[in-house]
C-alpha cells in the first residue's frame, strides 16, 4: 500500500504512516508492506498516476477537482469514489411525517459527507401537504432552499431561506447547510431529473407504494437505492463491510476469464421503515 496525502500534511503523514508500518511489522507482516510517497511535489504525484505495471490501481480520495485529475491523467487504473449529489424523492404515496425525518436526516445530520441528500424532489400530488412542514424542518436545521418555481410559492410565510435555483443547482454537491428543491409531476419525471443531474452514488424514495418502490428501484441507477431510509446508510461500515475505503461509483470489477456474469454490475437496494441513521 502506497500512501500519498496532502504536502500540507506531511509531517503529520509521516507519523501515521510510521505508526501504521509498526503495527503492520507487530502483526508479523514486512513493515515495507505499508509506504509514504516520498516528495512533497507534484511531481511524486505524476510518477505515482503514471507507474503502470508497478502500481496496479489508484484510489483517490478528496473532492471533485482531485478525482477528476487522477481520473482524466492516470494511466494506472482508477477506482473512482466519485461525489455524492444524491436524491430524496418524495412520493404521492409518501407517509409525510416519514419524509420530513428522512429529509432531514439525509440533508442535515452530517451535511459534509458524499452520501448527504443534495436534491429534493416533491411529487406535486404531495407538495401541498409536504412542503410546508419540510421547509419549516429545514428551516429549523439551518437549511438554505435552492427552489424552482413551483417550490418558491411555498416559501412565503415559511421560517426557511427560499432563494431560486439556478442550473448550476441541480448538479451541486454542495456538502453543506444548502439543498436545491423541485416539484415533479410522476415518478418517471423524478426518476428523468434523477438521471440527468445524479453523480451515481445514492437516491431515496419515500413512499407507501410497493409499485412506486419498485418502479424506482428498477429505473434508477445508482450505487444505492434507498427505500423509505436516508441516504445516510450508503456507507461500508453501515453495510457491514469494516473500515470502507471508498464508494465506488463506476462499474467495473472484473479480472480473469469474462461472462456475462463479470460484465454485470452492482446495485445495492436499502429498504427501510422510517429508517434515518
Amino acid at each position: 500500500m502506497l500512501l500519498r496525502g496532502s504536502s500540507s500534511a506531511y509531517e503529520s503523514n509521516t507519523a501515521l504512516v510510521r505508526v501504521l508500518r509498526d503495527a503492520v511489522h507487530g502483526a508479523g507482516l514486512p513493515a515495507d508492506a505499508v509506504q509514504l510517497v516520498p516528495g512533497e511535489s507534484r511531481d511524486s504525484v505524476r510518477e505515482l498516476m503514471r507507474a503502470r505495471g508497478l502500481v496496479d490501481v489508484l484510489i483517490p480520495r478528496g473532492g471533485a477537482s482531485l478525482i477528476k485529475t487522477v481520473v482524466e491523467e492516470s494511466t494506472v487504473p482508477v477506482i473512482e469514489t466519485g461525489t455524492g449529489n444524491c436524491h430524496v424523492y418524495v412520493d404521492a404515496a409518501a407517509d409525510i411525517d416519514m419524509a420530513v425525518d428522512i429529509l432531514i436526516n439525509s440533508k442535515a445530520q452530517r451535511p459534509s459527507v458524499c452520501n448527504a441528500a443534495e436534491t429534493l424532489l416533491v411529487h406535486r400530488d404531495i407538495a401541498d401537504a409536504f412542503l410546508p412542514r419540510a421547509l419549516d424542518a429545514l428551516a429549523e436545521a439551518g437549511v438554505t432552499v435552492h427552489a424552482d418555481e413551483r417550490v418558491l410559492t411555498y416559501g412565503d410565510g415559511s421560517k426557511a431561506t427560499v432563494v431560486p435555483a439556478t442550473t448550476e443547482d441541480w448538479e451541486t454537491e454542495y456538502l453543506s447547510y444548502d439543498i436545491a428543491a423541485a416539484v415533479v409531476d410522476t415518478l418517471e419525471q423524478a426518476v428523468e431529473h434523477i438521471r440527468l443531474w445524479t453523480s451515481g452514488h445514492t437516491e431515496a424514495i419515500v413512499t407507501t407504494s410497493q409499485q412506486a418502490a419498485r418502479r424506482f428501484t428498477q429505473l434508477v441507477d445508482s450505487t444505492t437505492v434507498a427505500v423509505n431510509a436516508s441516504t445516510r446508510f450508503t456507507d461500508g461500515g453501515q453495510f457491514g463491510f469494516g473500515a470502507e475505503i471508498g464508494i465506488s461509483t463506476q462499474k467495473l470489477h472484473a479480472r480473469g476469464p469474462m461472462g456475462l456474469p463479470e460484465l454485470t454490475s452492482t446495485k445495492y437496494i436499502v429498504t427501510g421503515d422510517g429508517h434515518v441513521r
